[in-house]
């Protein structure tokens, strides 16, 4: 085995004055270390304290947030190209904070995996999005599909299977209307586990895509192998589309990839027309972005199907 070391260090007395305050800022520094990519040394400094405090306090209002109802979901359009029919929605979760305001994604998320926190969340997301698309459905919109984002731990610790299998009954959904999004470095992660898991949702009949495609190192053979329906090109990739060939060439490729190996293909990010009309030509099968709508509360987004329809 390879062994590397992640080492942090404080300074008496520039640092701390008590042994105890010296230990916890190396240890603090020990983390810096670690989150700049391991096997390097860091020296503690004031705002990795300030880091460190809001990092806590961050966490103490996250293990609340779900008793103190501080969640709610968002969600976002999905068009097809070829009816120009919304297909389905993205549930987007939200975080606003008694405490703290509003948190970013991007920010919570990750901590919320680090904490083994996501399992319950994820649970949340889950039994919330199906109970608004049952309800969709119940007012006629049955082609409408949800897309959840599901994250390696719920693949690989909970029992997502058994729980879409009780929301499936719960909300007499069609599973085909279900669609689980995971990313790439999720597949390509060490674990065998979320393989077998995939193939456990796959069973149950529901829809699984790939997000953020072409940010990551999929390799073809891997892709192959997979129960993945859909691909969702990455907006980064969707963003450089335009009158120049040459940036085109990569998402042609993706739709082309996607196609031969029977997924759909979605873009993301799409907020200008001129996108629109070249995912059109390329044959992309789907769009999402602001340039159709925002993500938006249940209500607002229902409207906005109607008045789409």
């Amino acid at each position: 085995a390879n062994l590397t070391g992640s080492i942090g260090v404080s300074i008496f007395p520039d640092h701390a004055q008590t042994p105890s305050d010296l230990l916890k800022f190396a240890d603090i520094a020990m983390y810096q270390a670690k989150n700049e990519g391991r096997n390097t040394v860091q020296y503690f400094n004031e705002e990795m304290d300030a880091k460190s405090r809001y990092r806590a306090q961050l966490l103490g209002a996250l293990k609340v947030a779900l008793v103190r109802n501080e969640f709610e979901l968002n969600f976002q359009p999905r068009m097809s190209l070829e009816t120009n029919q919304i297909v389905s929605c993205e549930a987007l979760l939200r975080w606003n904070s008694k405490e703290m305001g509003r948190i970013g994604p991007d920010v919570f998320i990750p901590l919320a995996e680090e904490s083994g926190q996501i399992i319950e969340i994820g649970e949340w997301v889950l039994n919330e999005s199906m109970s608004v698309l049952n309800y969709w459905h119940s007012l006629g919109f049955n082609h409408l599909g949800m897309s959840v984002n599901i994250t390696a731990l719920q693949l690989l610790r909970s029992k997502l299977a058994t729980q879409i299998g009780l929301l499936i009954e719960k909300f007499n959904l069609p599973a085909y209307c279900i669609e689980l999004e995971i990313t790439e470095s999720m597949v390509l992660s060490q674990h065998a586990q979320p393989l077998s898991n995939l193939w456990g949702l796959k069973d149950f009949g529901v829809t699984l895509s790939l997000d953020d495609f072409g940010t990551g190192y999929s390799s073809l053979s891997y892709l192959k192998q997979l129960p993945i329906d859909g691909l969702k090109i990455d907006k980064s990739f969707i963003c450089e589309i335009g009158p120049n060939a040459n940036d085109n060439t990569l998402v042609k490729t993706i739709i082309a990839l996607g196609h031969s190996l029977g997924m759909t293909v979605i873009a993301e990010g799409v907020e200008i027309e001129e996108h629109v009309q070249l995912l059109r030509e390329f044959g992309c099968d789907e769009i999402q972005g602001y340039l159709l709508a925002k993500p938006m509360l249940a209500s607002d987004c229902l409207a906005f199907i109607q008045e789409h329809e």
